[in-house]
């Protein structure tokens, strides 16, 4: 067997199997201590290792499972979850050159788990293998029956509950909840959008038969037979997978079928490869779920992101996002020190910075940088502040609501050739300051904006002004619409001024544009310098009419250096040209 690994050597690995610690395919038995031992032989192993799963079915139980701390981006505050214990399913930590074959295979788990950790590792693959939950912690109810004061549901066999008293909770494997967010998905058009809770407004609920559920109401409720309820809790508690501080890390021909708190995540890591990914639910199962909230999310990352060639289907939120993190500058203690803060309230307790990093000064108001230094050496004092003692003294005029970013931690980012679907927010948000291409893929009916480029340091504070962003050759089928518009670039600085821009050099050309929504924006830009938008086709038709001229659909905010020419435009049956 021969391997090509990131690092493009080329070896003849050492090949161990699961089954011969145990696992046992096809059974019900748990294979997490089978995995454990493998891990830890390969481990011992000089060399590059397959670890080869035969081809089967394997389950994971909780059990066993390996508990450990683990502080993540984007997941829970200290309120919600303030324990960050994790129940990791496979962990790998400061493993090296290991491939883990699947043959494809399916890991199954149960409970709730964080499916794999990889901490502190190098030119690992993950290949050939699909991961999904027994009992998926969204649950999935499709609406059946309708009359004037109730509407019933089908229950999916993948869900539980318990109804007492009118009072619906929903049940797992060591989990229960009977409150947090819906969504409604239409099969027909193959749609998911975010709505209020109708479970919690209905006034008492019976069982009229296991697995089939009346919920009455006030008034005359607006469903659609057919439509599928989902709704979930709203904790973080887990990840699908967490990669920290690690590099050249594959994952090829994977599926993720389902991923309980947030999704694939990167934190602090270098080279991350995303090819052929299937993340949605496996077709047998019936489900239309397949992540609790983001499928993709990367925080503060380097060396190059490529998402080639994936599914992006059934999320709770956000198909991919690529950013870093804003602190708050708090105090300066010495001429060359300074205290920042975590201020996300689901985002604190990571490193953040290493000695040697570069870092900007921004303006919280404008989102401009004025000041740049190194990092000499980081003192944690609590998970959400740390004091930075710097190579250089620090500028002068620091403002209340001044921020920092480790530029060091940025990606170069290429999503190329994927499809997006069945998503209720953003298909892509990414805010790098390294080249970033967006090419050749499908955005099919997105919810919210199909691409936004966004940045602020007042509310999620996810850092990075982008400044060379191609986004060519993609087809968006009827996204977008008056408020969330196809495209968004979107900083949210309160001080805009076009002297001042935030985002640079940002083409948008050969794309393929087809709106139905009569008052679709395309295009929304704020504060970017050198916009080009060309060569793109807008297919604008409606049964209701023509859509508003291309020029009415775009709006531009304190932009400068814009070029946007030469855009076939078609309304209705008849072709015709914009600028």
């Amino acid at each position: 067997m021969i391997i090509h690994y990131a690092d493009d050597t080329v070896s003849s690995p050492t090949v161990i199997s699961l089954t011969d610690y145990g696992a046992q395919p096809d059974s019900l038995e748990d294979t997490q201590t089978a995995m454990q031992l493998a891990i830890e032989a390969a481990a011992r192993i000089s060399g590059p290792v397959v670890l080869d799963c035969p081809p089967g079915c394997y389950h994971f139980y909780p059990e066993v499972a390996v508990r450990a701390p683990y502080y993540i981006s984007n997941t829970a505050s200290e309120v919600e979850n303030p324990d960050v214990t994790r129940t990791i399913g496979i962990l790998l930590k400061g493993i090296h050159n290991l491939t883990l074959e699947g043959n494809g295979s399916l890991f199954v788990f149960h409970g709730k788990q964080t499916l794999l950790l990889l901490d502190s590792c190098t030119h690992v693959d993950i290949r050939n293998l699909h991961m999904d939950y027994a009992q998926p912690t969204v649950v999935e109810m499709t609406i059946v029956e309708c009359g004037n004061d109730y509407f019933d549901v089908s229950v999916h066999p993948d869900s539980r509950y318990a109804l007492s008293n009118g009072k619906l909770n929903w049940i797992g494997e060591n989990w229960r909840f009977e409150e947090g967010p819906m969504q409604v998905y239409d099969p027909i058009r193959d749609t998911t959008w975010r709505i209020e809770n109708w479970v919690e407004q209905t006034l008492h609920i019976e069982e009229i038969r296991p697995m089939l559920l009346r919920f009455y109401c006030d008034v005359h409720p607006s469903v659609v037979i057919g439509s599928i309820l989902q709704t979930r809790d709203g904790v973080r508690d887990q990840v699908g997978v967490f990669i920290v501080e690690s590099s050249d890390i594959r994952f090829i021909d994977v599926g993720m079928h389902f991923m309980h708190g947030l999704g694939m995540v990167g934190q602090f890591s270098h080279n991350l490869t995303f090819q052929r990914v299937d993340l949605s639910p496996r077709c047998e199962t019936g489900r239309s779920v397949a992540g609790f909230a983001d499928f993709i999310h990367l925080s503060g990352c380097r060396g190059k992101v490529r998402i080639e060639g994936s599914r992006f289907i059934g999320a709770q939120d956000d198909a991919i996002n690529v950013h870093g993190t804003y602190l708050r500058i708090v105090g300066r203690p010495a001429a060359n020190i300074l205290k920042v803060r975590f201020m996300h309230a689901q985002t604190y307790g990571l490193q953040a910075f290493y000695p040697g990093d570069e870092l900007d000064f921004i303006r919280g108001g404008s989102l401009t940088v004025y000041g740049s230094n190194r990092i000499n050496s980081v003192e944690i004092l609590n998970p959400r502040e740390l004091l930075l003692t710097l190579v250089h003294p620090v500028p002068e005029g620091i403002g209340e609501h001044d921020v920092i970013e480790n530029v060091t931690w940025t990606p170069e980012v290429e999503i190329v050739d994927n499809y997006f679907a069945r998503i209720p927010t953003r298909g892509i948000l990414v805010t790098t300051r390294r080249k970033v291409l967006i090419a050749d893929n499908i955005f099919e009916r997105m919810t919210m904006s199909a691409i936004l480029i966004a940045v602020d340091a007042e509310s999620w504070y996810e850092s990075g002004q982008v400044e060379d962003v191609t986004i060519t050759g993609n087809r968006f089928i009827e996204c977008g619409s008056s408020e969330h518009p196809v495209i968004r670039i979107a900083p949210e600085n309160s001080v805009v001024d076009e002297k001042m821009p935030v985002h640079r050099n940002i083409t948008i050309e050969h794309n393929r544009f087809e709106i139905s929504n009569l008052d679709a924006i395309i295009l929304s830009a704020k504060s970017t310098r050198t916009l080009v938008f060309k060569h793109n086709e807008i297919i604008a038709a409606d049964r209701r009419g023509s859509l508003a001229s291309l020029d009415e659909s775009i709006q531009l905010i304190a932009c400068s250096e814009v070029d946007i020419a030469d855009n076939s435009y078609l309304r209705g049956p008849m072709a015709g040209r914009n600028e």
